[in-house]
C-alpha cells in the first residue's frame, strides 16, 4: 500500500470532490497543519450551530407550550406529534432532517472557501457536528433532543443508500411495533451494517467506524426508553391516534 492509499483510508467520499478526484487518479491535495485544522474547526462550529436550532421548542413555544415540561420532556418530534399533533410533529421533522443534511453539505464548502483545503473528512465531521448541536443545544443548557432526524438527514446527505435502508428498517419496525423508540433503535443498529454492504472501496471501513459511533450515540439516548420498554411502559403509538392528529 503506498502513501496515498495509506491516507485515502481515513478521508470520507464527498460528491464532486475535488479532493475525491485527486484522490482517484493519487494526486492528493497538499495542505498545511494549520489550515486544516482551522477547517475542521470552521466545519465543526457551523455545524454544531446548524443542529443546535431548538425546532421542537420553538415550535411548542410559537404556540404557546413550554414542550420541556409536557409529554416526555423532549424536544424532538416524536414528542411534539404526541402533544401539539400531527402538523407541527411533521414540521419539527422536516427541519430536524434539514438541520443535518445542510450541514453535510453547506458547512465543507463553506469551509474550503474560507481556508484553501477540500478535505474529505469535512462532511463526516459535519454530520457529527449537527447531532451534537441538536443532542447538546446550547441554547436550551445543553438539553437537546436524541438526534434520529437529524442524523437521518446528514445520512441522507453523506450516504445515500445506507439512509435508505435505515428508513425501510424504521418503517418496517414501527408499523410492525407502534413504538417510535424501538424503531429509531432498530434504524440506528442498521445504519453501520447497511454501510457495509453500500460503501465501497478504502472510504467504506471508516464510513463503517464513522456510523457505529452515531449508532451507539443514538442508541445511548434512547437508554430511558429502552428501560421503558423492558417495563411494558413505553408510549405505543396507535392508529387512532396518527388518524385523528
Amino acid at each position: 500500500m503506498d502513501g496515498s492509499d495509506k491516507f485515502g483510508v481515513y478521508l470520507f467520499c464527498v460528491p464532486n470532490s475535488r479532493a475525491l478526484a485527486a484522490w482517484r487518479g493519487r494526486q492528493l491535495p497538499r495542505t498545511t497543519s494549520a489550515v486544516m485544522v482551522a477547517a475542521l474547526i470552521i466545519t465543526l462550529v457551523f455545524a454544531y450551530l446548524a443542529g443546535s436550532l431548538p425546532t421542537g421548542f420553538l415550535v411548542a413555544r410559537a404556540m404557546r407550550v413550554d414542550i420541556t415540561q409536557v409529554g416526555s420532556g423532549n424536544i424532538g418530534a416524536t414528542n411534539v406529534f404526541r402533544v401539539l399533533g400531527k402538523g407541527p410533529g411533521a414540521l419539527v421533522l422536516i427541519v430536524d432532517l434539514l438541520k443535518g443534511a445542510l450541514a453535510v453539505l453547506v458547512a465543507p464548502i463553506l469551509a474550503a472557501a474560507v481556508t484553501p483545503t477540500d478535505s474529505l473528512a469535512l462532511p463526516a465531521l459535519a454530520a457529527l457536528g449537527a447531532v451534537l448541536g441538536h443532542n447538546y443545544t446550547c441554547w436550551l443548557g445543553f438539553k437537546g433532543g436524541k438526534g434520529v432526524a437529524t442524523s437521518a438527514g446528514a445520512m441522507a446527505a453523506l450516504i445515500p443508500p445506507a439512509f435508505g435502508v435505515t428508513v425501510i428498517t424504521w418503517l418496517l419496525v414501527f408499523f410492525l411495533s407502534r413504538y417510535v423508540s424501538m424503531a429509531s433503535i432498530a434504524a440506528a443498529v442498521i445504519l453501520p451494517v447497511a454501510t457495509i454492504f453500500t460503501v465501497s472501496g478504502p472510504t467504506r471501513w471508516p464510513l463503517v467506524a464513522f456510523t457505529s459511533a452515531l449508532a451507539a450515540l443514538a442508541v445511548w439516548r434512547h437508554r430511558a426508553n429502552i428501560e421503558r420498554l423492558k417495563a411494558g411502559t413505553e408510549h405505543r403509538i396507535n392508529k387512532s391516534k396518527l388518524s385523528a392528529s
